[in-house]
């Protein structure tokens, strides 16, 4: 059971003049053994590559958690952005039922609702406390720095509400944090409220937190085998662990996309064909560009750089994308993600079989008609001399989802250090949040508040 991937529809005896040559190859093999060399040297403070070998502690921990809380609660609530709500929802959605919330307790084998709060809409909380009872939920708090306003903020709003209906003490049940182990606000927050908290591992950043307390947390409430998914994940570092490119799949897979960028494909489109994987392209989305879009790169020059990560879905996206990816502008390259086989089969009857347009899909599978699709994609693309290539899942399973979710993890790291620029940074995300502290006059941000408001005003004639 281990996930494949085909890129021959990237390379020039497919789609002649924009594919990659031997001679691409070959211009980048300076950059991609120092590249290499880069990943082995910087493996010890890469935490969240040892994330699968040394969490059975925290697994046992966090099993025995479940055991005791969920069938005091009706709804587990994430309380996070970036990261922390994008890979528990792709898991989730990968993983458990597609409409999972909607089932009956029983037929959710006794386990709580999952909902995740990732945005500061004002509507969001509230109509969240119209569905479900506060009282009833478990609340998981999840910020490493512990201060991150959206997160913070509804964690603020949700403590006062709890401790007015339940009392401190019982409150202070409802609610679990994820955070770091010493620094930042929200871990004196735990220490003095005596609330229960999971470590994010020094060396794991958020977009690369998904197989820690951050992610697994979620997925145990939600009855997700979480040793599974780091199995899977520990698979995937078995076989990354070559400095070739031709040996590693994961450096294989960025070595193609900076190539690519090379050639002017400075878009990647992610497409599953599965529901179940939908999420994984908004995970991916965040991972790619916030790890690759950078403005320095290591010696301090400025690049420029990045890839621009889109998603789909097929087939949905067949209807409504991939006429431009066809017939657009050369500068993408579309990853197409399949599965071998689903949970599930259904038949289409034959009717209208004197109808020679609907006819030929009597007796046909959704299970055929998917798969088929997504080869008459491939075609099409290759045929309009499209870059694209494809990831096979045998079955979307724990492990596979987990061999997935590593794979696409060291490729980002590897793909940083093609660039020459540093994956594990994000300095474009810190300056909308210093942006955001001035405007509400946070106690240090004075001098980013000045500079603010020393900006040009908007001209009026340009407001329609």
């Amino acid at each position: 059971m281990e996930l494949r991937m085909d890129y021959n529809n990237v390379l020039d005896s497919r789609i002649g003049t924009e594919g990659l040559a031997q001679a691409d190859f070959d211009a980048l093999k300076p950059a991609a053994e120092r590249a290499s060399k880069m990943m082995a040297d910087n493996r010890p403070s890469m935490k969240w590559r040892e994330l699968p070998h040394n969490q059975a502690e925290i697994v046992a921990d966090i099993k025995a958690y479940v055991t005791e809380m969920k069938g005091d609660i009706d709804a587990f609530v994430v309380l996070g952005i970036g990261g922390s709500a994008l890979g528990p929802m792709a898991v989730q959605q990968a993983l458990n039922h597609p409409f999972y919330n909607e089932l009956p307790r029983e037929k959710r084998n006794g386990f709580p609702k999952l909902y995740v709060v990732d945005n500061v809409d004002p509507e969001r909380l509230v109509y969240l406390f119209q569905t479900v009872d506060p009282v009833r939920c478990l609340f998981n708090v999840i910020s490493k720095s512990g201060s991150t306003s959206e997160t913070m903020s509804q964690f603020m709003i949700i403590k006062e509400m709890l401790e007015k209906r339940l009392g401190k003490e019982a409150a202070r049940k409802r609610i679990v944090c994820t955070t770091d182990k010493e620094k930042g606000n929200l871990i004196k927050i735990v220490r003095e409220e005596g609330y229960k908290y999971y470590i994010v591992p020094d060396g794991v950043g958020g977009r690369f937190s998904q197989l820690c307390p951050v992610g697994l947390l979620p997925a145990a409430f939600c009855g997700i085998d979480i040793e599974g998914l780091l199995e899977g994940a520990a698979q995937m570092d078995e076989r990354c662990k070559s400095p070739c490119i031709y040996e590693n799949p994961a450096y294989m897979f960025a070595a193609l996309h900076m190539m690519a960028l090379g050639k002017g494909k400075n878009i990647t489109v992610v497409m599953p064909y599965a529901d179940s994987l939908k999420y994984i392209s908004d995970w991916f989305a965040q991972l790619w560009g916030e790890s690759l879009g950078k403005h320095f790169d290591l010696e301090g020059n400025v690049v420029n750089v990045g890839q621009t990560p889109v998603k789909a879905l097929g087939v949905t996206d067949q209807h409504s994308q991939v006429q431009l990816y066809a017939e657009g502008p050369f500068d993408k390259i579309i990853v197409l993600v399949g599965v071998d086989e689903y949970r599930e089969t259904i038949t289409i009857p034959k009717l209208y079989e004197d109808m020679p347009s609907l006819g030929f899909l009597g007796g046909v599978t959704h299970n055929e008609l998917i798969k088929n699709e997504q080869l008459a994609t491939e075609y099409a693309l290759t045929k309009a001399n499209r870059m694209n290539m494809t990831l096979t899942l045998p079955r979307v399973t724990p492990q596979t989802l987990g061999q997935l979710l590593y794979f696409f993890e060291v490729a980002t790291a590897y793909a940083g250090y093609l660039l020459n620029i540093d994956p594990f940074d994000q300095p474009g995300v810190e300056e909308g949040k210093n942006a955001t502290y001035a405007l509400f006059g946070r106690p240090g941000y004075e001098a980013k508040k000045a500079e603010m408001d020393a900006a040009p005003p908007k001209d009026g004639k340009y407001i329609m």
